[in-house]
């Protein structure tokens, strides 16, 4: 708990230091991402892309989605890139946020030890080997900390008619830092979890972790963008937000920079093209 409490009060501190910042130059956005998509790499290249065209500038601090949308609560920043529907649209009802905006996906994958001592491998339903593992007991990991992974895993269990415990469900300690400390404990630990497939293939070499579950429509996982409410937060910066938002999701910017990302390093994009914009610029 007092390592979560540290974290927490690190990241604050860090915030505050960017709204300062942002207060006191224009042609500033402060953004609140998921981690995922920061550990990618995808966050920072389309910052980096988006500045050198239009010279705002676009920094970030990275949080699980339910952390991130309670930075954006406090108003102490202009945008959200999150993954959880029901607490995005929760924090869009509650006034907070403007919308959600569609903008990109990729999808969640099960891992776990190239044994497969739950014997999921190749299962095409998620749900299914969700509940492999809880009736054969081997150690599965959580982050815990209501991220939109976190989120997304939860509402697995619930459609699998599950409520996972046991000393088999392990929830990790230090989830709120991400997917990537989540994935390297699961690997030491010798357990499943579950993932996105950006943070699995961006440190596959490191952990000998595999993909055994994967491609259910279930695992997708949609990344949207809400503005903060400037009626609420006359601070927000609104006008360079919509012109960074509208710069993602156009399909010759950013939505053409999502479809190549990770083609060159991976050999397939780690991320998918998701704006309304896109689709019907790509409808068959």
């Amino acid at each position: 708990m007092k390592r979560l409490v540290g974290f927490w009060g690190v990241l604050m501190v860090a915030v505050c230091i960017w709204t300062a910042v942002a207060q006191a130059e224009q042609g500033f956005i402060l953004m609140a991402s998921t981690i995922g998509p920061i550990d990618a790499g995808i966050v920072t290249a389309l910052e980096e892309g988006f500045e050198k065209e239009t010279g705002i500038r676009v920094r970030h601090v990275g949080a699980g989605t339910g952390e991130a949308l309670k930075i954006a609560e406090k108003g102490s920043i202009d945008l959200v890139m999150v993954h959880a529907r029901s607490l995005e649209e929760r924090f869009v009802a509650a006034g907070f946020g403007t919308e959600r905006i569609p903008f990109m996906y990729n999808d969640f994958v099960i891992v776990g030890p190239a044994a497969d001592p739950a014997g999921v491998r190749g299962m095409k339903s998620a749900t299914a080997a969700l509940r492999r593992i809880a009736e054969t007991a081997v150690p599965f990991v959580s982050r815990g900390d209501k991220s939109g992974t976190h989120v997304a895993e939860a509402e697995l269990w619930g459609t699998a008619g599950l409520k996972p415990s046991g000393p088999w469900y392990k929830i990790y300690e230090k989830g709120s830092e991400g997917n990537v400390p989540t994935l390297r404990f699961t690997d030491n630990t010798g357990a499943y979890t579950l993932i996105d497939r950006a943070t699995y293939l961006s440190i596959r070499k490191e952990v000998k972790l595999e993909i055994l579950v994967a491609g259910d429509e279930l695992l997708l996982n949609r990344i949207s963008l809400i503005p903060v409410n400037r009626n609420k937060f006359p601070g927000v910066n609104h006008e360079d937000v919509r012109a960074f938002v509208r710069w993602l999701t156009a399909p010759e910017k950013g939505q053409k920079f999502v479809s190549e990302f990770g083609t060159a390093r991976f050999g397939a994009p780690l991320f998918f093209p998701d704006s309304r914009e896109w689709h019907r610029q790509h409808k068959p």
